[in-house]
């Protein structure tokens, strides 16, 4: 069985003690993700069976695994003609791939079959299969709202691989090009064999790394699968809350501070602001919808949309939710940003602030 790992780097709780983002832990089948006083995510390597759940639903693909990658079974699955994919052919389960991968597969194979025939036997169905009738639901929508003609079929197929192996087949499978991997299998259960959970931390030399913009894959796949897709006749809006994956956001003027956490802490760069953060602006194909933004916006002036344009998948505009006045602070001479009437830098009036709280001097009114 692979073993799982996490790129601490690329997980969103990373970015900020304030992210409550919990996806993995809640589709895990089997308990195994735990999310407590770290804020990365502790995994029990022996309760984890590999099913892939967890970096179906995470908007960053922070998961991965030895023997799956869900990027290479993309263009595999895209070569065969077979249109199936089911547990016992191609994938450890259904649920490890994300919407994108679906409707990007769907749109380029132009049909697709999921098969579910093992679901109402299987142990992990209690999240897993809920999750991908979820997925297949929500594809589907956007392919309609796309649109497309292509169908996301759901069939109980039970698709079960007809290998036959007498005695001395197997062992000639024994030798010396198959005993790394056995020895390899046999290190892995070694490993799996505790109860203990593996935590997770960052290191010093992953900060640089926290710093960088970066889509996940799925997303790029997304892209080119859809610049491969004819325009719809007109572009639909649809319900925010019916995509899982992007969004369009709105920004309330009266509230925002101008202190520039949302978009030095957005993992793709879909909000930017120029060298003089003078404005943010908001890119929503860059969106992975992972909700960091909103988690350290203390005001709470950055909301979402609750509609999405699908024009945004095909012809994607970078869209300027607020400009500020740029200013330079009279107690540091530093340059800030701010629509208020501020003279002072955040830092310098938060200093000033606590300076009278400490003095006993209330506030000018």
């Amino acid at each position: 069985m692979s073993i799982i790992h996490l790129d601490a780097t690329k997980c969103v709780r990373s970015l900020s003690v304030d992210s409550v983002c919990k996806k993995c832990e809640v589709v895990c089948p089997t308990s195994a993700i735990v999310i407590g006083a770290n804020p990365l995510p502790s995994i029990n390597l022996s309760l984890c069976v590999a099913c892939g759940a967890c970096n179906g639903v995470c908007p960053t693909e922070s998961f991965g695994f030895e023997d799956f990658s869900v990027t290479d079974f993309f263009f595999d699955y895209l070569e065969e003609e077979d249109s199936l994919i089911s547990c016992k052919k191609n994938v450890p389960c259904i649920a490890a791939l994300s919407v994108e991968h679906l409707v990007s597969m769907a749109v380029l194979k132009k049909e697709m079959i999921l098969d579910v025939g093992h679901c109402d036997t299987c142990e992990i169905a209690s999240t897993c299969y809920k999750q991908i009738l979820k997925n297949e639901e929500e594809a589907s929508y956007i392919l309609e709202a796309m649109e497309s003609d292509v169908e996301i079929k759901l069939q109980k197929v039970s698709y079960e691989k007809t290998e036959k192996t007498d005695r001395r087949g197997f062992l000639s499978a024994i030798n010396l090009k198959t005993f790394a991997k056995t020895k390899h299998d046999f290190e892995n259960e070694v490993e799996r064999a505790t109860d203990e959970l593996t935590e997770h931390t960052l290191a010093k030399t992953d900060i640089a790394l926290l710093k960088k913009k970066k889509l996940p894959q799925k997303r790029k796949l997304f892209f080119t699968a859809i610049k491969r897709v004819e325009k719809p006749s007109q572009y639909h809006v649809v319900e925010s809350d019916a995509i899982s994956f992007t969004s369009q956001k709105l920004m309330d003027k009266d509230l925002c501070t101008a202190c520039q956490m949302c978009y030095r802490v957005c993992p793709t760069g879909a909000l930017t602001s120029d060298i003089k953060n003078s404005k943010i602006d908001f890119d929503p194909f860059m969106c992975i919808k992972c909700n960091i933004c909103h988690d350290v916006c203390a005001p709470n002036a950055l909301t979402k949309s609750a509609s999405y344009n699908i024009k945004e998948f095909f012809e994607p505009s970078v869209q300027s939710l607020i400009a500020f006045n740029v200013k330079r602070c009279n107690e540091c001479n530093v340059i800030f940003s701010t629509n208020s009437k501020d003279k002072l830098c955040y830092r310098c009036k938060c200093e000033e602030e606590e300076a009278r709280e400490l003095w006993g001097i209330e506030d000018d009114e």
